[in-house]
C-alpha cells in the first residue's frame, strides 16, 4: 500500500510464503484492516495452495466488505488478483549434485556408517509449526510397538537454528533436547543410537548426501505454508529409491499425492506410516517417486518465476485497457459536450445499486431529497427525459415517483407508465411456473435464516442479502442448481443479481422496454447506467451512439464504467449542474445582449 501511494502505477506482486489464516482467526486481529489493505496495494496476489487463496479472499470479503469474482477483487480503481502459485525449487541444481561423484560417495559413506540401518532423515528450521515434538513421539511409539526394530533403523535429525533467543522458541528447542535425550537413553545401547540429532544449518553438499542416502524424508509439519525440503528429496532420487512421508498439512501434500501422506496430530497413524514405508516394496517405492519426480521437474522455481511475472505483465495489461474504459475527467467533458449539443436527451436510470445504494432491508431504499433535486435538475425542461428502469414492482416506483414527471419501467420491463404516465402491462403471459419455483424458493428460504422471497406480476426474487455472509451465497448456487431444470423446462431466465437470484419470463427485459421508448422518443442523445445482469439487455439492444455505463467493474457490454453507486450519482449530478450553469450563462449573456441593444436604441 504504502509502495502504491508513492508510485500509483507501478507493478506490484507480492507471494506469501506462509499459510494465510482463515477468517475467522484472522478477523480476530486488531489491525487485520490494515494488513489486508496494505496487502491489496498490490497487483497480482501469490499463494502456495488453494486453501490459503479462499482464506485470503474470504477475509477480504468479510471483513473488508469486498465483492469477489473469479478470484479477483476491485478497490481503489483497479483489479486486483488473487491466485495460486505453488513454489518450485531448482530441480536441476539438486538432481545433478545427488548425481555427482562426490556426493555419490559421501552418501555411500553415511550408509556405510549407519551398516543395515534404515535411515529416516527429518530437516526443519526451528519452530512450533514444524511438529517436531510430534515427530519424536511417533518414532518413539514404532520403537515401543515394533522392538525388532532395534539397532535397525536410525532417525537422522537435523533441526536448523532459528530465533532461538526468543523464549517461546527456547522453550521449543529445551523439549527437543529432552525429548531425544529420553528416547536415545531408554532405547538406545553401546552399539546404537536411535537418534542421530543435530542442532546446526549444515552445506547444501551434505544435505544431498543426506537426501540420496536416505531410506525415508520424513515431514511432520503441523502448518506449512509449502516445504521445500520434500522437492528437494524427491529431486535427489531419480537414480536412488526411498519413500516420502508428507504432512498432509503441508503445502506440499497438494501437489504430491504419491507421497504417503498423514496427519501428523495423529501418533498411531505417522507410525504405521513409518513402519510401512520401511517395509515398502522396492518396485512401489520407484512408482510413487517418478510420479513426483515428474511433477517437481516440471514445476520448478524458474516455472514459477515465468508463471508470477508473466501474470503480473497480463494483469497490468488488463488494467490499462480497464482505465481506458473507465469514465475519467476527459471522457466525462467528452459525454457534457455531446450532452450539450443533442437537443432531444434520454436518460435510462437503474434504480437500486446505481440511484440508490443497497440496504439490507430492500424498503429502506427510498429516494432521497438530493436524488429528488437531481433528477429534476435534468428533467427540468423538454430538451431531456429521465426513465427510470427498474427491477422494483410498479407499485413501488409508483409510491415514490408518481408526482414526478419521470417515465417508469417496472419488473425489468413487464410494465411501463410510457407515454402517458399511467401503468401498462403489454405483457400477457403464462406465470403458472411461479408455483413449482416459489415452492423451491421457499424450501430455501425456509433452511436460511434472513433469506425472504419478493414475488411480482412475472417475476419472483430470492433476496439473501440478510443471510450470514459465505452461507447466503452457498445457498444461492444451491438453488440455482434447483431451478436450472424448471427454468430450462418453461423458458425462463435466471438472473444471479447482487445477494438476490430472480427468475422471470424471458420475454421480459430491460433492452426491450428500453428501445421501445427509444424508437418512439427519437432521442439524439441516450445515456444507460445500471449495476447488474439486467441492465446488459440493456447495453446490448441500444443503439451503438448511446452512452451506456456499468456500475462496479464487472465484465460487461456497457462502453465505460465507474467504480461504485456512489461514483454513479455524482456523474449524473455532473450532467445535471452543468447543464443548469450553462443555461444560467446563457440566460446571462441573452440579458446582456438585450440591455446592450436596448441601450443603443435609445441612444
Amino acid at each position: 500500500e504504502l509502495v502504491r501511494k508513492s508510485y500509483p502505477s507501478i507493478a506490484i506482486g507480492y507471494f506469501q510464503h506462509i499459510p494465510f489464516p482463515n477468517d475467522e482467526v484472522f478477523r480476530s486481529i486488531p489491525w487485520r484492516n490494515e494488513l489486508l489493505n496494505g496487502l491489496l496495494g498490490a497487483d497480482l496476489i501469490g499463494f502456495h495452495t488453494f486453501n490459503d487463496t479462499q482464506h485470503f479472499l474470504n477475509s477480504c470479503a468479510h471483513i473488508l466488505g469486498l465483492s469477489v469474482q473469479n478470484n479477483c477483487l476491485h478497490t481503489g480503481g483497479r483489479s486486483i488478483f488473487t491466485e495460486v502459485y505453488p513454489m518450485g525449487i531448482d530441480f536441476e541444481k539438486f538432481s545433478q549434485l545427488a548425481n555427482s561423484e562426490p556426493i555419490q560417495t559421501r552418501a555411500q559413506a553415511i550408509k556405510d556408517y549407519y551398516k543395515d540401518q534404515k535411515i529416516i532423515l527429518s530437516i526443519d528450521r526451528l519452530d512450533y509449526s514444524k511438529g517436531i515434538i510430534e515427530r519424536l513421539l511417533a518414532f518413539e511409539n514404532l520403537l515401543v510397538t515394533n522392538p525388532e526394530l532395534k539397532g535397525e533403523v536410525v532417525l537422522y535429525m537435523i533441526v536448523v537454528p532459528s530465533r532461538d533467543h526468543v523464549a517461546q522458541y527456547k522453550q521449543l528447542l529445551d523439549e527437543i533436547d529432552r525429548t531425544v535425550g529420553h528416547i536415545n537413553a531408554v532405547f538406545g545401547s553401546n552399539e546404537w543410537t536411535p537418534i542421530a540429532y543435530f542442532y546446526n544449518s549444515f552445506p547444501l553438499e551434505e544435505l544431498s548426501s543426506l537426501y540420496v542416502a536416505a531410506d525415508i524424508c520424513l515431514i511432520t509439519s503441523l502448518r506449512d505454508g509449502m516445504n521445500l525440503v520434500c522437492k528437494e528429496y524427491i529431486a535427489s532420487k531419480e537414480n536412488t529409491n526411498g519413500v516420502l512421508i508428507l504432512s498432509e498439512l503441508a503445502g506440499a501434500a497438494k501437489e504430491l499425492t504419491q507421497a504417503i501422506q498423514i496427519n501428523p496430530n495423529a501418533t498411531d497413524q505417522v507410525t504405521t506410516a513409518i513402519y510401512n514405508s520401511l517395509h515398502m516394496p522396492e518396485a512401489e517405492q520407484r512408482m510413487r517417486l517418478n510420479d513426483s519426480i515428474e511433477i517437481v521437474k516440471k514445476f520448478n522455481v524458474r516455472h514459477w518465476v515465468r508463471l508470477f511475472f508473466n501474470r503480473l505483465r497480463e494483469i497490468k495489461i488488463f488494467q490499462q485497457n480497464e482505465m481506458a474504459r473507465r469514465i475519467n475527467t476527459q471522457t466525462k467533458e467528452a459525454i457534457l459536450d455531446q450532452y450539450n449539443r443533442a437537443t432531444r436527451r434520454l436518460f435510462f436510470l437503474d434504480y437500486d445499486g446505481t440511484l440508490i445504494g443497497f440496504q439490507n432491508d430492500a424498503a429502506a431504499a427510498i429516494p432521497t431529497e438530493s436524488l429528488y433535486e437531481t433528477l429534476n435538475m435534468l428533467q427540468e425542461n423538454d430538451e431531456s427525459q429521465v426513465v427510470i428502469i427498474s427491477g422494483r414492482p410498479h407499485e413501488t416506483l409508483d409510491n415514490w415517483f408518481a408526482n414526478e414527471q419521470y417515465y417508469l419501467v417496472a419488473e425489468h420491463g413487464a410494465w411501463s407508465n410510457y407515454p402517458t404516465h399511467k401503468w401498462q402491462s403489454g405483457a400477457i403471459l403464462s406465470t403458472r411456473w411461479k408455483i413449482p419455483v416459489k415452492h423451491i424458493m421457499t424450501k430455501f428460504a425456509n433452511i436460511t435464516a434472513g433469506c425472504v422471497i419478493e414475488e411480482k406480476s412475472y417475476s419472483l426474487a430470492w433476496h439473501y442479502r440478510k443471510a450470514q455472509p459465505g452461507l447466503g451465497h452457498l445457498r444461492a448456487l444451491e438453488l440455482v442448481e434447483s431451478l436450472r431444470y424448471l427454468v430450462q423446462q418453461h423458458g425462463l431466465q435466471l438472473l444471479m443479481g447482487d445477494k438476490v437470484i430472480e427468475v422471470k419470463n424471458s420475454e421480459l427485459n430491460k433492452g426491450k422496454a428500453a428501445m421501445d421508448i427509444v424508437n418512439s422518443y427519437n432521442p439524439d442523445f441516450i445515456f444507460a447506467i445500471g449495476d447488474d445482469a439486467t441492465d446488459e439487455d440493456m447495453f446490448l439492444e441500444l443503439p451503438a451512439d448511446a452512452i451506456t455505463i456499468k456500475v462496479g467493474n464487472k465484465k460487461s457490454a456497457a462502453q465505460f464504467y465507474v467504480d461504485t453507486q456512489q461514483e454513479a450519482v455524482k456523474l449524473i449530478e455532473y450532467f445535471a449542474y452543468n447543464r443548469k450553469k450553462l443555461k444560467e450563462t446563457n440566460a446571462t449573456s441573452s440579458e446582456i445582449k438585450i440591455k446592450t441593444y436596448d441601450k443603443n436604441s435609445e441612444a
